[in-house]
Parts: C-alpha cells; sequence; structure tokens
C-alpha cells in the first residue's frame, strides 16, 4: 500500500545536504518519490509500506550524518508523549491521527525545543571559540601592519608565546568547535557524499595539517618553503565565522516558521462540559462529537460546532484575520481557536481534532511551507552539483599556482599562495545561500498569509499569482454577501416605517420562502416589533394574505397587485426589477401601501478590491448564472471590467480555457464547490472560503471570511514573496559567482587581489544570514 508522509530530517546543514538525502531515498526499493526542502528541514516520501517504512528509511540516511524523526507532527517529550498515549489513544484514533499527531495538535512543541537547545548548544561553542578567535585576530592585525611598517615587530617573547599557543587553539577549535565539519569531510572519504561541511572540513584541516608540519618539521622543510608562515589563525577564525553564521542562520530560520508555532498555541488545553448535568472540565482530547460545551467570558473555543444556546461576540482575528469580533447567536457555528469575549453560550461539538478548521489550516500551512516553487528548480540543480565542482576548482587552483606560479614566483610562495587560494575557494562556496534563497521566503510568505486569513495551499500557487493579469470573480458570495436582504423601502401610505415594516415581517414570519426571511431579519435588527396574525393563507405563486388588528393585509409580488385590481403605477417597482432587485408589495383590499426590496446586497469592500486589482494592472470579469441586466448593473456599481450571465459551471471553464489561449494568466475566485471545475482549469485557483464549511482544499488559496479584498492581499503577498526569492536568488548567485574566482586568485595577475581565507570565512558565514534576514522582511511589511 502506497502513502506519503512528512517527515522532519535531523542533520541537515546545508542546500548540498537536501540533495544527498533526495538522492540517497530516490534510489531505496520501495520509494516512488521524495522531496527534501532544506528550508524547513523536512521529506515528503512516497512509498510502498509494504515494502519498505520510515525505521529502515532512516537507516539509510544514517551513515551520511543524517536521520528522519519519527513524526511529521511536533513530538512531546517522553513523559508527555506516555501521558498523551495514555489518555488519548482512543480519541486520537476516532480522529485519524496518531498520538504523536494528537499531542503535536495539543501543543507540545518539542521540534522547537530540540532547534533552541542545538542553537544554545551552538551559542556555547561560539562563545568558547571567541576569546579564541580575537586572539588569532589581534596576531594576524599586527602581522600585517608590521608589514605597512605602522607597528613594530614583536619582541622574542610574544613571538615564541603566540608560536605555541596558536597550535593548541587551532586544535581545540577545530576539533571541538568544528568537529561537524570533520565528520562532514569523514563521510566525503568514506562514503563519497560531499556537502558544505566536507567542503569547510577540507579547507580549514589542510591549513591546520601544513602549519603543523611546518610546527613539527621546521627545520626540516625550511629550505623548501619558508616556515614562518602558519595558517593556524586561519582555521581558528574561519571555523568561528562559519559557526557564528551558522548560529545566527538557525535563529533567523526558528523565526521563519513561527506561522505554525502560533497557530498551534491557538488551540485551547482544556474545555468546559457538561456531563450527566454536571459542568467539569476536561482535556481538549476527552472532547467526543455531541459533547455540550460550556463558552464563558474570555474563554477559547476548544473545537469547532454548533451553538445551541446563548449568544455573544467572538473574536476571530485569529482564523479569518478580520479585526472586528463576529456576533454569534443560536444556529450559527464557532471555531476552534477563537476567543469569546463577551457573554456566555453552549455549543455542540461538530468536528474535533483533526477534523477542525485550525487543524485544517496548519496542515495545509505545514504542507505550503514544506513544498517548492517552481522558481527553486534551478538553485536546487546547482546546488545538488556545487559541491564537486567546488572541490575539483578547488584542486585545479592547487595544482595551477605550483605548475604555473613556481616559475615567477618559486614554489614557496607558489604553494603558500596555491594554499590560501585552495582554503579560500572552500570555505567562501556557499551552497547554503541558494539553499535558502526559495525556502526561507517561501515560510515567510506562506506564514504572513495564514495571519492575515490567506491560506496558500502550495508554493507554486504562491508564485503563479504574481503572474495573474486577469481574475475572474462570481457574482453571488464573492461580489455579493450571497444572501437576500432587504435593501430599499417605499411607504406609500400614512403608517410610520415602523408600523410599515412591522405589519410585512408580521406575515412573513409565517413563510417559509427565503425573500420572507430576509424581512423578518432585517426587522429583527431594527428591533421591530411583531404583531399577531390571523386567517394566514399562503397564495401559490403571489404571495401571502392574513388579518393584523382585523385588518385584511397582501403581502406578494406584481401578480398579486394585479389579481386584486389594484391601480398601481408599476414603473415604480421597474427601477429596482433592472438592478436585480424583487419587490415585496403591501396592499390592502383598496389600495397599495407600498413596497420592499429584496436584494443580494453588494458587500462593502467589493467596489474598493476590484479598484485595487485595476492599480495592479489586473483585469477583472465577472462570471455568473443570473440575469444580464442585474448582473451589468452590480458590475458597474463596482466598476468590473466584462461580464458574462446566464452561465453554467461548465461555461465558467470554457471561458478561462479561452482567455488562457489568449496568453491570459487568469485566477479564478468562487465559492470553492459550486465553481470547482473552473477553480482546477484556472491557473490560480481561490476559493472565498466563509465559516467553518470552507472547502480548504478546493483551489490553490482559499481566503477566510470570504473576504474579495485579501484577493488583493494574497496577490500583494505573492509579488512580495517572489520579489524576496529573486533578490535571494540574484545575491546567491553574484556572491559565489564572484567570489570563487576571487578565492581563487584569478585576479591576482591583474590586480595583486588574492583573498585572505579569514575574509571568505566572514563572507560565506554572513551570505546565509542575509539571504534569511532578506526573507525575514516579508513579515514586517504591510499588504
Amino acid at each position: 500500500m502506497t502513502q506519503t508522509k512528512t517527515c522532519r530530517i535531523k542533520g541537515m546543514h546545508c542546500a548540498s545536504c537536501a540533495g544527498i538525502i533526495e538522492k540517497t531515498l530516490k534510489k531505496i526499493t520501495g520509494v516512488e518519490s521524495a522531496e527534501v526542502n532544506y528550508g524547513t528541514e523536512t521529506a515528503k516520501i512516497t512509498f510502498d509500506e509494504t515494502k519498505i517504512d520510515v525505521a529502515k528509511l532512516s537507516k539509510k540516511i544514517e551513515p551520511f550524518g543524517y536521520s528522519i524523526i519519527a513524526s511529521s507532527a511536533e513530538r512531546p517529550t517522553t513523559r508527555e508523549y506516555m501521558t498523551v498515549r495514555q489518555t488519548a489513544e482512543e480519541t486520537a484514533e476516532e480522529m485519524g491521527m496518531s498520538a504523536d499527531e494528537h499531542a503535536g495538535h495539543l501543543g507540545f512543541n518539542q521540534s522547537k525545543k530540540e532547534k533552541l537547545a542545538e542553537v544554545r548548544d551552538m551559542r556555547a561553542k561560539i562563545i568558547s571559540a571567541t576569546p579564541l578567535c580575537l586572539v588569532s585576530i589581534f596576531v594576524m592585525g599586527w602581522e600585517i601592519l608590521v608589514r605597512w611598517g605602522k607597528v613594530p615587530e614583536m619582541s622574542l617573547f610574544w613571538e615564541e608565546f603566540f608560536h605555541h599557543l596558536l597550535p593548541l587553539m587551532a586544535t581545540y577549535v577545530l576539533f571541538v568547535v568544528g568537529k561537524p565539519y570533520l565528520l562532514g569531510f569523514y563521510r566525503f572519504l568514506r562514503y563519497g557524499k560531499a556537502n558544505m561541511d566536507t567542503l569547510i572540513g577540507m579547507g580549514t584541516l589542510a591549513a591546520y595539517l601544513y602549519s603543523f608540519a611546518v610546527t613539527a618539521f621546521e627545520d626540516s622543510l625550511k629550505p623548501f618553503i619558508d616556515v614562518s608562515v602558519t595558517y593556524y589563525d586561519v582555521t581558528i577564525v574561519v571555523i568561528t565565522f562559519i559557526a557564528l553564521g551558522k548560529y545566527l542562520e538557525a535563529k533567523s530560520k526558528i523565526k521563519t516558521g513561527d506561522a505554525i508555532e502560533k497557530l498551534l498555541n491557538l488551540q485551547a488545553k482544556t474545555a468546559l462540559v457538561m456531563r450527566d448535568g454536571k459542568e467539569i472540565e476536561i482535556s481538549i482530547n476527552d472532547v467526543k462529537h455531541g459533547d455540550h460545551i460550556i463558552i464563558k467570558p474570555g474563554a477559547k473555543i476548544p473545537v469547532d460546532g454548533i451553538i445551541i444556546e446563548g449568544a455573544s461576540f467572538v473574536n476571530e482575528s485569529m482564523i479569518t484575520g478580520e479585526p472586528m469580533p463576529a456576533q454569534k447567536k443560536i444556529g450559527d457555528n464557532v471555531v476552534a481557536g477563537t476567543i469569546n469575549e463577551s457573554g456566555s453560550f453552549v455549543f455542540r461539538a461538530t468536528k474535533i481534532g483533526s477534523e477542525t478548521l485550525l487543524a485544517h489550516i496548519i496542515k495545509m500551512v505545514e504542507e505550503a511551507q514544506g513544498s517548492r516553487a517552481p522558481i527553486q528548480a534551478l538553485a536546487d540543480k546547482i546546488s545538488a552539483v556545487f559541491v564537486p565542482i567546488v572541490l575539483v576548482i578547488s584542486f585545479v587552483t592547487l595544482g595551477s599556482w605550483l605548475l604555473i606560479g613556481t616559475d615567477s614566483l618559486g614554489f614557496s610562495q607558489a604553494l603558500s599562495y596555491g594554499l590560501v587560494s585552495f582554503v579560500g575557494i572552500l570555505v567562501i562556496a556557499c551552497p547554503c545561500a541558494l539553499g535558502l534563497a526559495t525556502p526561507t521566503a517561501i515560510i515567510v510568505g506562506v506564514g504572513k498569509g495564514a495571519r492575515e486569513g490567506i491560506l496558500i495551499k502550495d508554493a507554486a500557487s504562491l508564485e503563479k499569482l504574481h503572474k495573474v493579469d486577469t481574475v475572474i470573480v462570481d457574482k453571488t458570495g464573492t461580489i455579493t454577501i450571497g444572501k437576500p436582504t432587504l435593501v430599499d423601502i417605499k411607504n406609500y401610505s400614512s403608517l410610520s416605517e415602523g408600523e410599515f415594516l412591522s405589519i410585512i415581517a408580521s406575515l412573513e414570519k409565517k413563510s417559509e420562502h427565503p425573500i420572507a426571511h430576509a424581512v423578518t431579519h432585517y426587522a429583527q435588527e431594527k428591533k421591530i416589533k411583531f404583531s399577531d396574525t390571523s386567517n394566514f393563507e399562503n397564495l401559490q405563486g403571489r404571495g401571502i394574505r392574513g388579518s393584523i388588528h382585523d385588518v385584511e393585509y397582501h403581502v406578494g409580488n406584481a401578480k398579486l397587485v394585479r389579481d386584486l385590481g389594484l391601480d398601481f403605477n408599476f414603473s415604480d417597482i421597474e427601477q429596482f426589477t433592472s438592478q436585480g432587485k424583487t419587490p415585496v408589495i403591501l396592499a390592502t383590499r383598496e389600495k397599495v401601501l407600498g413596497f420592499v426590496m429584496v436584494a443580494d446586497e453588494i458587500k462593502k469592500e467589493s467596489k474598493q478590491a476590484i479598484a485595487d486589482l485595476h492599480k495592479l494592472g489586473i483585469k477583472v470579469i465577472m462570471l455568473t448564472g443570473d440575469d444580464e441586466k442585474a448582473a451589468k448593473h452590480i458590475a458597474e456599481l463596482v466598476g468590473i471590467d466584462d461580464v458574462m450571465a446566464h452561465v453554467l459551471p461548465a461555461d465558467k471553464m470554457a471561458k478561462i480555457k479561452d482567455l488562457q489561449a489568449q496568453g491570459k494568466i487568469v485566477a479564478m475566485a468562487g465559492d470553492g464547490v459550486n465553481d470547482a471545475p473552473a477553480l482546477a482549469q484556472a491557473d490560480v485557483g481561490i476559493a472565498m472560503g466563509t465559516g467553518t464549511d470552507v472547502a480548504i482544499e478546493s483551489a490553490g488559496i482559499t481566503l477566510l471570511g470570504g473576504d474579495i479584498s485579501k484577493i488583493v492581499k494574497a496577490i500583494k503577498l505573492s509579488k512580495m514573496t517572489m520579489r524576496g526569492i529573486k533578490q535571494n536568488l540574484f545575491w546567491a548567485f553574484i556572491y559565489n559567482v564572484v567570489g570563487i574566482p576571487l578565492a581563487a586568485g584569478v585576479f591576482y595577475p591583474l590586480f595583486g587581489w588574492l583573498l585572505n581565507p579569514v575574509f571568505a570565512g566572514l563572507a560565506m558565514a554572513f551570505s546565509s544570514v542575509s539571504v534569511v534576514g532578506n526573507s525575514l522582511r516579508i513579515k514586517s511589511k504591510k499588504l
């Protein structure tokens, strides 16, 4: 049986590591596909579980210094794990989750702890190496200043002191702080797999061994080479700088993924439920379908459900991005992770564990952050062959210095320059900047989107969105609210507006028609009193009639008025019906008292959103199954460029194909259910999700709350993220294209430039940090 798992990988230090792991996994019998992401340190593996399992997969990559962590979800500590396992095994099973995954959703965020522990260990090593690095820089700086005649030479005492101290310091830094790099070199020798650690390990070890040989065999080597030159300082400073860069990179990478942690922290840990007539507080993993859960002011809502008693205002900003609290009453949906602001209510649990909207959002964000954008393909190809190419360049450079440089510089000087270039190339070459350029920006972009109520299914959708030049929108539920609303009142009688509405609403209260619901809902909002009705009768296809205070009233359409034989100027309502509005006329047997108009009201934000899309150079087309006049009227009101009415779902798909054939990049925004074929055909499908029934999986982008202005935000986010990726890739490429030839000494014959490995180490250390830092800038930018 084939299954796909996303697993965390331990031991990845660079983009080449991802390439090694991916190639190794793909060669294993039973593995159908493998996709390794250095940015998120995860592997998405599709395999036949009858032939291989995760434990065996981990064994295959362990010789290279990597391992697969058991579960893709964040793992609890052993003690917490056992507690969760004992108390929640049944519930987790009901939810279709492992106990590990269930514990992850309860907030036991072990992977963050592991990361922080790793960062603390790196910090401790840097603290121990920094004083040694400063001493080395002092000695190196003094020697440079001596050559420039700025300071006198060191006294014999201090020269001898540092001559014996530097080898000891270099030994500690190389074999303690630089242990991961030596292990990388060892694995290269044993298994032939090279990564960035291999380059640094080989370069610093070469500098150390050359210096050690000069120190140990000084007298024997003096006739052949300049024994006064050693490179202990290079070993110390390079490893310290690179370790510092890795530390800063690890800290920054933790920040890039904090969106998932914030989403996990939204989850309540306990729930107050009614059991046997009593209020009891239980762990969230003990909540079952159908439980009646009590929510008090300020409490977090633990699972998804429907209110059965009470009313309140609920802050849903953490899920939908909407700042204003939403009013909730009996029959309304509530979702896990939101906060009750005022009032108390009881709701029935309908979705628990992995079924909740919050769990779906977390899963979607995790998968999107771990997915690859098409723009990453080139960087991945380069990273895969980068280290072997750099190894070849470094040895060719060393050989060139010895073969060509010996004639003009002498063997001693040529060897010295050759070694400097050899170490410089190995140290400055950085596949990490290339490997981090795309995933870090994607992680930050997807996380920022989630906080704004914009859920991104995968990196490819985010990348495509920035190229979109045409947006197709559905009318109902996208431009309009999606349900009938009372929008106009015309009162011809001597009744006050309140009395007029009271009569219509009191009669409509008896009807089950959707238009009747719109009238009664409006009356309730305006706190209009309902009157008792008698002799109520449904008039098929025309309306209703009934008596209030012994007066017979008729409520209905134009046909009802004609049947009553009343004198009425129908042109009064035609101007409204041409706009797609439906009249509800109130009359007695003698005359028409007035009418109200019911329509699917335009969302407040629609006009501004369309204007903002135009500012981005995007054409907006509305496709709808409704009447053409009504559709065109709404299009004019909000500024839509083009309209197609009487369109079936299959026609929408055909229209999108036509636009794509013209070379347009099309995004389709719809409800995610009825528009599924069109959403699938579009270059980017945008589901306008509302409530807990949002079809998250139906489109590349889902906008929680169904707010059309979020389409603009989503496109801006895509453009912002892609700009960040392109900047990252540009600087990563330029850095390596310029840095490697400079370190190799290509510019030495022309300008006398030769890069000291110390500066190469400094440049390499901060190349990755600068890429991650640039990606983090996306967080602070306003959409």
